[in-house]
């Protein structure tokens, strides 16, 4: 299942068990909406802030026991199913709509660390939920889930400058720019240049070595789970050869992937060595 957005979130593949399938599109589902909230339509900062605070009272709401508001009750409903049969925990769902509200302000990050602290409620907490599914919740899983995850949201901004920075969303870290040279004070003015792709192949050097702690990971876990985390981790790097491949670029266009990566996603996903003691 996919959603039209200009960006496209995979869900429920059919690498994902059919008993955790309603549950993985139940988070979906209240993630997408909770962005949509967040920064589709034509409403202002303070409206969508307070539709984000509604709808985290119908949040409220089904682990308290009660019945949600109407605005979004098919949403709740099956999020509610997936709380009682999986015993969903509330604070990663919560931790997101704390990042999408922080997003209605479009706010500059001083730096990586500020910028991480971003990811680990808006990109994080779906590694961890996904994890908790599977029954995975030792220390080293979910601090590589975060690896992952973080590393997964990275690349995306560094993907995306070209539909970003004209938005005035900028994720780009102040002191990395101003070490490039690049004045993020116009940014929604920023046009591909020599410092704008040294400042860009910098963090994607980051984003690849944090998604290479993730990787362990992904050798580690059995099954189904192990192999659709392989196909994420590639995906990632993926991404990074393409803007690699056009010379970090992406304040001109955005690079994807479309079918001609399929096949080479596959092979090496099938290539990365699996790690003793790990079920096929």
């Amino acid at each position: 299942m996919t959603v039209d957005h200009y960006e496209n979130f995979p869900v429920a593949s059919l690498l994902c068990p059919p008993a955790i399938r309603p549950a993985v599109v139940a988070i979906y589902d209240f993630a997408r909406t909770a962005d949509d909230l967040a920064d589709e339509g034509d409403a202002t900062p303070a409206q969508r802030v307070a539709a984000l605070l509604r709808y985290e009272a119908d949040l409220d709401a089904i682990y308290a026991g009660r019945s949600p508001s109407p605005a979004w009750r098919p949403v709740f409903k099956q999020l509610d199913a997936a709380r009682m049969s999986h015993a969903l925990p509330r604070q990663p769902l919560a931790d997101l709509l704390d990042a999408f509200r922080q997003d209605t302000a479009n706010p500059f990050y001083e730096n990586r660390a500020q910028l991480l602290d971003y990811c680990r409620r808006s990109a994080n907490p779906i590694g961890r939920l996904l994890l908790h599914l599977y029954r995975i919740d030792d220390a080293a899983s979910l601090a590589q889930s975060d690896a992952v995850c973080s590393a997964l949201q990275l690349i995306n901004f560094w993907q995306d400058c070209s539909i970003d920075l004209p938005r005035g969303r900028v994720y780009l870290p102040r002191a990395d720019a101003q070490r490039h040279g690049v004045d993020l004070g116009s940014a929604r003015a920023l046009v591909d240049t020599a410092s704008t792709r040294a400042l860009l192949a910098e963090l994607c050097a980051w984003s690849r070595e944090l998604i290479s702690g993730g990787e362990p990971l992904a050798l580690r876990v059995p099954g189904r789970a192990g192999w659709e985390l392989r196909l994420v981790v590639q995906g990632g790097l993926r991404i990074l050869e393409k803007i690699e491949s056009m010379d970090y670029s992406t304040l001109r266009q955005r690079p994807t992937l479309n079918a001609s990566d399929v096949v080479p996603l596959l092979w090496r996903a099938w290539r990365m060595p699996v790690m003793p003691g790990a079920a096929p």
